[in-house]
């Protein structure tokens, strides 16, 4: 989870770079962040750096009440579908960055606002917010209203929601990934569809391993899904044990999974980070592609 142990690792990270929060937040507001590229300067550049694509904000009714999101993909042909759970800071600019990528490699892709039942997306518009107090004290209550019964019943709506649309293929299935506390959020998506998920992608995922029976760890077993666990060498190093949980219950429950510690900090995926990690970014993105690929 992004918590007081990743901001100190944050810090450090800036630090060496000789930038403030303040400085960072600024540079990443200043600059729209395409891809892994640099010199964009505008949403439409954006859009331009991965064409061929058709994109629109949508509303998904869940039990709960009306999930906003962004969903993209090629403009042409069926492709397998894609949930895809943002970190702590939500469904903002970074987050359709990420999911242009992944439509432009073939798929169609939902990135989802996990806290629409308080707030539409951007609740922030950057990482840098969560780590100030104002972001801080916007967050914390909409975090508390998600638990594991909420997500599974959001992520059931969003796997029927890809499968009503002309431009998923359903006769592949479902993918998912997610970063941070979207990380765990994949597995309970593989369980609240099992028929329809089929491979699932947790990116220095948070809270993965725990002693309830309904942690991801033991929800393997009600899966048909096959894993990507990319864990973040400080994650690790807080609670090493964690790998070796995640492969145990994978064999226990017959469930291919690459369970792996990669040499960057918790957070090195997303592109709006201070750990953000070009080649260990590439890297969980080329394993990942590997996965869907069977979908």
């Amino acid at each position: 989870m992004c918590d007081d142990f990743t901001a100190e690792a944050e810090q450090r990270e800036l630090k060496a770079r000789g930038l403030s929060r303040r400085e960072f937040a600024a540079a990443t507001a200043a600059t729209a962040i395409v891809g892994c590229a640099s010199g964009a300067s505008s949403q439409a550049s954006a859009q331009a750096s991965y064409p061929g694509l058709t994109e629109t904000i949508v509303t998904i009714p869940t039990a709960d009440g009306k999930a906003d999101a962004f969903f993209v993909h090629p403009a042409s042909g069926r492709h397998p579908g894609i949930v895809l759970w943002p970190d702590i800071g939500g469904l903002r600019d970074a987050f359709k960055t990420m999911g242009r990528r992944l439509a432009h490699d073939g798929y169609a892709v939902l990135v989802v606002n996990q806290y629409y039942r308080n707030s539409p997306a951007p609740v922030l518009n950057s990482f840098a917010e969560w780590r100030t107090p104002e972001g801080q004290t916007k967050l914390k209550p909409m975090i508390a209203a998600i638990n594991p019964p909420a997500t599974t019943r959001d992520a059931a709506a969003f796997v029927g929601f890809l499968d009503r649309q002309p431009a998923v293929d359903t006769r592949r299935k479902i993918g998912t990934n997610g970063y941070c506390m979207g990380g765990p959020y994949t597995v309970r998506t593989a369980a609240a569809v099992p028929d329809r998920v089929g491979a699932a992608a947790s990116l220095h995922g948070a809270n993965l391993v725990g002693p309830d029976p309904d942690s991801p760890a033991h929800l393997l077993a009600r899966t048909k899904a096959s894993y990507l666990f990319a864990i973040g060498r400080n994650d690790d190093a807080r609670a090493p044990g964690d790998k070796d949980a995640l492969r145990a219950a994978a064999a226990a429950a017959g469930r291919p999974a690459e369970i792996e510690v990669y040499p960057a900090d918790h957070g090195w995926c997303v592109i709006d980070t201070p750990m953000y990690d070009k080649a260990a970014a590439e890297k969980a993105w080329s394993r990942m592609l590997a996965l869907f690929a069977k979908l």
